[in-house]
């Protein structure tokens, strides 16, 4: 049995907002991530930081489809896919997915965690990019050490 990750949520904005939400690190700073050094690009290797985490992230193995999808790896066994589809004109369903991996206690503990977190990073680009709100500011600073 294979588990992937997945969650999906509906934007009102453009496709072109949202594409550009995702792949711009001056607008992913404001919702998910502290630091990156580079736009999401097609064989791009970048370092991603969180605001409540010390260690930096490596993102590899970029692909991106102006406008339509956006894929990479930050854990080597599993590749994150994002899937951008235009529901009418003001309006963009992002559909995301990461895995997958062999059914064991330790990659259910990985699916349910990295379904919820890839949960929370949806709402927070929509909040972001509707209206302006970075529901992550401050979300986490429990978690730092």
């Amino acid at each position: 049995m294979q588990l992937t990750s997945s969650a999906s949520i509906q934007i009102q904005k453009s496709i072109e907002e949202v594409y550009e939400g995702i792949v711009n690190p001056e607008i992913m700073t404001k919702y998910f991530i502290s630091e990156s050094n580079g736009r999401l690009e097609t064989g791009q290797d970048l370092l991603w930081k969180f605001p409540e985490f010390d260690e930096r992230f490596p993102i590899t193995e970029v692909v991106v489809v102006e406008n339509t999808s956006v894929s990479f790896k930050w854990d080597p066994d599993t590749q994150v896919q994002i899937h951008l589809e235009a529901y009418n004109s003001t309006s963009t369903v992002v559909n995301l997915t990461e895995g997958s991996k062999e059914y064991s206690p330790d990659n259910l503990a990985w699916l349910i965690s990295n379904t919820g977190g890839w949960s929370n990073f949806l709402a927070c680009l929509k909040a972001y990019l509707e209206y302006g709100v970075q529901l992550r500011k401050g979300a986490y600073d429990f978690m730092r050490k």
